[in-house]
Parts: C-alpha cells; structure tokens; sequence
C-alpha cells in the first residue's frame, strides 16, 4: 500500500541527486572556462606591461642623453658672457653722452 509512496520518494530523491550533479557539473565548467579567460587576460596583460616598460626604458634612455644639452648650454654661457660685455660697453659708451650738452 505504501510502496508507491516509498518508489515516489525514490525518484524524487535520483531526480534531485541528478539535478545537483549536473549542476555542479555546469559550474564546474564555468569555473573551467573563467580559469582559462584569465590567464588569458593575465598573459595579454603582462605582454601590455612588459611593451610599456620597454618604451620606458627606451624614452628614460633617451632623456638621459645630456650631451647635445650640455653642448647647448656651453653655447648660452659664451652667449651670455658676450652679451654681459657689449652691455658694459654700451654703458661706458652711454656714459661719455650724458656729459655733453643739449640744446
């Protein structure tokens, strides 16, 4: 009398067990699959970093090139001595002008 109620139960319980197997199943694979996107990610990510400290080693190496400044600097100090000494003979030939008369 009671056996299709215990057979019911059975079923319900195999339909349950199934269920859960395949759903642990299904997010097994989705674990899977999200593994596999991030070090996929992780290594297109890493190749990214590895490109840019190349271009900031190049660009680090390039302003560390002082020679052409240090020229051009050695160039704006003889500039600049030669202009300190036509302003002081501008201002000794300035000078003599004062002391002569206007009308």
């Amino acid at each position: 009398m009671w056996n299709w109620l215990v057979y019911a139960a059975l079923a319900v319980s195999v339909l349950a067990t199934t269920g859960g197997l395949v759903l642990l199943a299904v997010r097994a694979l989705q674990a899977l699959r999200n593994l596999k996107r991030l070090r996929r990610h992780v290594a297109k990510e890493l190749d990214r970093l590895a490109d840019l400290a190349e271009q900031t080693a190049d660009k680090v190496e390039t302003v560390s090139d002082t020679g052409e400044l240090d020229r051009s600097l050695a160039s704006l100090r003889a500039s600049l001595a030669q202009a300190a000494v036509l302003r002081e003979f501008w201002d000794e030939a300035t000078s003599f002008t004062a002391l002569i008369p206007r009308k």
